[in-house]
Parts: C-alpha cells; sequence; structure tokens
C-alpha cells in the first residue's frame, strides 16, 4: 500500500471517492490498488487479472468495505499463475472507512498494522495500528507487528495487515546493468522499479523517502540528464548515476542550463570501486554504496 499511498491522501484531502483492493487469500499480498468511480487505477495487485472484477465491487460504491470471492479461470490462471478453479478472496474498502491516519502513517512509510472486523462479508470496522500505539492492540495483533515483516492473515472475524515499508530502488534506464541490479535488488528483497519514460520514472520518485535510491543510466544525455533531475527533487536517500566523466559532465552542463547546480547528493560513477567488470559486478559495487550511504557509513 505505500506505493499508493500518495494518490490515496490526495483523495482524501480532497473528498474524493476511491476505493482500495488487496488480496487476502490464496497468496496473500500487501499489493494495492485503488479505484475510482470514474475507472482510475492506481497500482496492482495478483498481475492485474483481477483489476476489472474489482472495479466492479468499487463501482457499487458501497459504504463499507467487502470481502469478496473471485474463481480463477483459465486465462487468469495462465497469467497470474494460480491454479484454474481456486477461490480467490480479496477486500475492497472505501478510503473514508480507514482511520485518517493511516495514509499519513504510510506516506511517512512508517510501518502500521491495519485490522479489519469482518461480519457476513462486510467489513464492520477498521483499526490502525502504529509504533506508538501497538501496545493498546490484541496480543496476535502485536506479535504479529513486532515480526517486523509484511504479512496478511486471517483470524476468526479479522483480517490483520501489517505493512512494513522497503527500500524502494528506481532504475531509470536499461540493459544489462539494470537488469543485474533489479535481480540482485529483488532478492534483497527490495522494492525495485526500472523504467526508461521518465513521466513514469516522476511517479515512481514521487514519495521516495530516505530509506530509497535510484540508479541513473543511459546514453542519452536529455532523457538520463530529466532523470536526474526528478532524483534530485525527491527525498531519495541515495543517488547514483552511472556514465563516463564525460557523460557526467554533458548532465551537469544540462542541469546547469536548467538552475540545477547542486549535484552533492550525486555518486557517480556510481559504485564502490572493487574494479567491477561484468554486470553483476557493476550492480554489486553500486548496491553495496547505495547501502553503506543509506546506513550513514
Amino acid at each position: 500500500m505505500f506505493d499508493i499511498a500518495l494518490s490515496v491522501s490526495a483523495f482524501v484531502r480532497s473528498k474524493t471517492r476511491a476505493d482500495v483492493a488487496w488480496m487476502v487469500s490464496p497468496n496473500p499480498s500487501t499489493e494495492a490498488l485503488a479505484l475510482t468511480p470514474g475507472g482510475g487505477r492506481i497500482g496492482s495487485v495478483a498481475q492485474g487479472v483481477f483489476d476489472s472484477a474489482l472495479a466492479d465491487i468499487a463501482n457499487l460504491k458501497l459504504s463499507q468495505g467487502r470481502l469478496v470471492s473471485f474463481t480463477v479461470g483459465a486465462f487468469e490462471s495462465s497469467i497470474s499463475g494460480f491454479s484454474e478453479g481456486a477461490q480467490t478472496e480479496f477486500l475492497v474498502v472505501p478510503v473514508d472507512q480507514f482511520p485518517e491516519h493511516t495514509w499519513s502513517c504510510l506516506l511517512n512509510r512508517e510501518p502500521v498494522a491495519v485490522v479489519c472486523t469482518i461480519d457476513s462479508g462486510d467489513v464492520t470496522a477498521i483499526d490502525t495500528y502504529t509504533s506508538d500505539t501497538i501496545s493498546s492492540a490484541s496480543e496476535r495483533v502485536a506479535e504479529l507487528f513486532g515480526q517486523g515483516a509484511s504479512s496478511v492473515s486471517v483470524h476468526e472475524n479479522q483480517v490483520i495487515t501489517v505493512l512494513v515499508p522497503t527500500t524502494k530502488l528506481v532504475i531509470a534506464g536499461s540493459g544489462p546493468i539494470a537488469e543485474a541490479l533489479s535481480n540482485i535488488a529483488t532478492t534483497m528483497g527490495w522494492n525495485v522499479r526500472m523504467e526508461t519514460r521518465n513521466d513514469v520514472v516522476a511517479g515512481y520518485v514521487a514519495d521516495m523517502s530516505d530509506m530509497d535510491g535510484v540508479v541513473i543510466m543511459g546514453h542519452n544525455v536529455e532523457q538520463s540528464g530529466r532523470s536526474l533531475e526528478l532524483a534530485l527533487e525527491s527525498s531519495a536517500g541515495y543517488i547514483g548515476a552511472l556514465g563516463s566523466l564525460k557523460m557526467q559532465e554533458a548532465r551537469a552542463d544540462w542541469l546547469a542550463y536548467r538552475d540545477v547546480t547542486d549535484l552533492s547528493r550525486v555518486h557517480g560513477p556510481a559504485g564502490l570501486n572493487i574494479q567491477a567488470s561484468t554486470p553483476n559486478e557493476v550492480a554489486i559495487s553500486i548496491l553495496a554504496e547505495m547501502i553503506a550511504v543509506l546506513k550513514g557509513l
């Protein structure tokens, strides 16, 4: 839900109707989808195969959330990997049913526990706990929260969703090094986004915090320069830029022309000097530097 918190916070402030959906079973996930009555969709769950069905539920404009079930068909199975005929369950909840502080906490990348009380399939109450208030939660909720990992679990008449932020890495570029970065960071449990289009990069970096990082690469000065500008406008804790000295200077000139001259946050060329030669070695050097910077070493 951290990925949609910025948009949902805007919906809440403007009192715009929206619903949030996330999977409860068979593979509980903390990925979430925000839906507006006009057909807007932000985020995705289960590779998007149930997005239309979830949108239909949201279009009912229910006053309270609902636990809904769908059967996996041949098409959904081919994309999502779920067994054909399996039953899936999702929660679809209006954003105004959540306690108001839920979205500001998620926007600030704070760990939270969202407890939905279910009665005959309807969400009758939602409680959100943070590190400051978890002591007032039930023993079960406090135990799950204390594990320090995101999870979704069903207990009798409750769905307990624990959301713990993970480091986000935005890779602005493509190629073998970008692929290596993505693969290694993903195995570390990081939230990785790889993109070349700057309009999409802008969305990815908009809600970054000091626990996140951006790596810029590419041979097109204007495109990579704009990516770097977006990274500098964000709150990312690490900004790395790949490229030769000539490319670094060209990007700096491109930014200076746009009155962006403070590049003190930029690590370029990115990566620790370990004499890396292969894409995997370069990726490891960059990730090691990023970890060191984020830890203040």
